[in-house]
């Protein structure tokens, strides 16, 4: 590390500064009951958004900005210790659509992000909303955003400010959609059935109570919508964390908010893919902070957000152990810890786009796998010489046990283009997919994307980039860039990726893409992580019924387990028929371990065949915690064949 030469810009002191690390949590505050509106019409009714043309003014969305006044010096980062620079060109899947989103609205930043449903893709940009089928059939909109309000009154009719925020509810199949007034109202609609176009919507409209709301983010959680806030970047009381009563909203009825004070920055709160936490599990809340900034080593805050709707003051907003990441830094090309960081380059022009690198970027997304819950999210840092690159991380969590970094990375290919604004997310199989901007001198503004296997090495990306669609012009009247993006996976199957983000046209204006992928032998494969197998044991056989229980479904069988051999003098060795040639029991923790087409994996491509932790279960007994990937021998393909190729070639659609 080293000084950049500069000079700081200072908006909060010291003291204030030391003030908002000693502050405690405040809150709970609870909001007064809210009764929604009903529009009981057909989204295709609205009328649609008027379409920007050349001459009509442009607009800077509202964002509460600062800088920061670094507790030491500003860095530079000469080299980040996690960087990816080798990757294979062509492992990563071909998008499978690929269509146009909303285009330009005059507004910038877009704001772009969209969930998915069993049969809509719903996608909002600042200010409009519109829904489309899954093969890119625009079906209703692009709408203002406030237009589903009119005739209601209040600030969410006459006010259509963006950032909004768009959530496909799997838990209930239905819809969120959302938007803020600026500073004052959170507008969110939630639809009434699972059809988002003609089945109706409950319609709210929630005071902040003179708390100022920038840059919602959304979580969905079983018992409540959880959603973080900040009120301008740097003070002491720059966030909120808030929760509304899902429960009641789902069913049209009045409803309340609580919300904590943060007391710091912005905190994201985690949102639900695939089966329920754990009953009563609370929502968490994480933050980026560079230590360099604020003090102490780099880091992710957690905090835990239960929420009690009977007894709102027995509801809590507890601290969770800080988990140190590996040294990074956030600061660019500006010498001092500003929000925007305008500092990626592009073609033709000296106009350079913002970062948003103090943040942690949207989603925060939790899955639950049955003996251990997983968090993942991305932030954007200087990977050397002012090059932008992303940070991403899976955190995990095991049953009674406690949040830790399973694994961390940085991607950023040895090239001269900055990658930033991701959005990642994890399959249910347990492969990560992270999409993201990309620009440099040369690069137009573009949109690619990368990922990983379950199976691949930790702390990697290995699987090569993709373009979903390459940008053709410049922005030049404005840097603002984002704010963010979002990368979804599909409910109907738990595997397929869905990602939309912006780029800019050959006329220097953002236009949005949406695109699917999926890796192929996701949910072909059972995800074997901590699977418990339950049997009798001595020294050389295993007798009895034994089973296979794993967090995606239960295997029964019966037979003997067969003791063999294998390469560790030191271990026992059993085969299990029909499913796993060999299984190694030894005393050690042995995480990060598969298995492959039922048996263990040759040429260097997975690790060594080694199960889990070995704690005594019974009298005579082990439970044997198996770490792997196992195919039913009823989709493994014929020894010696060639696995189905990944990069079959997608559909492009205009």
């Amino acid at each position: 590390m080293y000084r950049k030469i500069g000079v700081f810009l200072f908006i909060f002191t010291w003291s204030l500064f030391m003030g908002s690390h000693a502050r405690a949590v405040e809150g709970p505050f609870v909001s007064e009951p809210v009764t929604p509106h009903s529009f009981d019409g057909d989204l295709r009714t609205l009328p649609l958004a008027t379409e920007w043309v050349q001459g009509d003014a442009r607009i800077e969305a509202p964002i509460l900005g600062g800088i920061v006044t670094p507790v030491g010096d500003v860095e530079e980062q000469v080299s980040e210790p996690l960087v990816q620079d080798i990757a294979d060109p062509t492992a990563m899947p071909a998008p499978i659509e690929n269509f146009g989103g909303i285009g330009y609205t005059g507004v910038a930043p877009p704001d772009p992000n969209g969930d998915v449903g069993p049969s809509h893709y719903i996608q909002m940009v600042n200010s409009k909303f519109a829904i489309y089928d899954k093969t890119g059939v625009l079906l209703a909109g692009p709408s203002n955003i406030n237009t589903l309000w009119a005739g209601f009154g209040g600030n969410c009719e006459f006010s259509n400010n963006g950032d909004p925020i768009v959530l496909y509810d799997h838990l209930a199949n239905r819809w969120l959609l959302s938007q803020f007034v600026a500073f004052t109202n959170q507008c969110i609609a939630i639809s009434k059935t699972s059809d988002p176009v003609a089945g109706g919507w409950w319609l709210y409209d929630f005071s902040t109570g003179g708390v100022p709301n920038d840059y919602p983010k959304f979580g969905v959680w079983p018992d409540g919508y959880y959603m973080g806030s900040q009120r301008g970047y740097g003070g002491a009381t720059a966030g909120d964390a808030w929760v509304f009563n899902r429960s009641r909203m789902l069913s049209g009825l009045s409803a309340t908010s609580q919300r904590f004070n943060t007391a710091g920055q912005f905190m994201l709160p985690s949102d639900l893919d695939g089966p329920s936490p754990p009953a009563g599990a609370p929502n968490v809340f994480a933050r980026l902070v560079d230590g360099a900034e604020f003090g102490g080593l780099d880091r992710l805050e957690l905090r835990a957000f239960h929420v009690d709707w009977t007894t709102p003051a027995n509801s809590t907003f507890t601290a969770l152990p800080d988990l140190n990441v590996a040294a990074f830094d956030r600061d660019f090309c500006s010498a001092v810890y500003d929000l925007m960081e305008y500092c990626v380059p592009q073609p033709g022009t000296t106009r350079t786009l913002a970062t948003l690198s103090p943040w942690l970027m949207y989603r925060l997304q939790y899955r639950n796998f049955g003996t251990y819950e997983t968090l993942v999210v991305n932030h954007t840092i200087d990977v050397g010489s002012d090059r932008a690159g992303i940070r991403w991380y899976e955190l995990r969590k095991p049953t009674g046990g406690a949040w830790s970094i399973r694994q961390q990375g940085t991607h950023a290919p040895a090239d001269s283009d900055h990658r930033w604004m991701g959005s990642v997310a994890m399959d249910g199989s347990g492969n990560m997919a992270l999409g993201y901007s990309i620009s440099s001198g040369s690069t137009y503004p573009s949109i690619r994307y990368t990922g990983r296997l379950a199976t691949d090495s930790l702390g990697t990306m290995p699987q090569g980039e993709a373009t979903l669609y390459n940008g053709s012009g410049s922005q030049t009247w404005t840097g603002r860039w984002g704010d963010y993006s979002s990368m979804s996976v599909d409910p109907t199957d738990d595997c397929t990726f869905w990602y939309t983000q912006e780029y800019i046209d050959s006329v220097g204006d953002w236009q949005t893409r949406i695109g699917s992928f999926k890796f192929p032998l996701c949910g072909k494969n059972i995800l074997v992580h901590d699977c418990i197998i339950d049997a009798p044991i001595n020294s050389s056989t295993l007798n009895g019924t034994w089973i296979l229980d794993c967090s995606d479904g239960v295997i029964k069988n019966s037979g003997t387990l067969t003791k063999t051999t294998g390469p560790n003098p030191a271990a026992i060795y059993w085969r299990m028929d029909p499913y796993i040639d060999i299984i190694e029991l030894g005393y050690e923790d042995h995480g990060g371990h598969y298995l492959v087409n039922g048996s263990w994996s040759a040429a260097g491509l997975y690790f060594s065949p080694v199960v889990g932790s070995v704690t005594p279960n019974a009298p005579g007994s082990f439970r044997m915690g198996l770490h792997g990937t196992l195919k039913h021998p009823s989709e493994a393909s014929p020894e010696g064949s060639t696995p189905e190729s990944n990069t079959a070639a997608g559909k492009l659609k205009e």
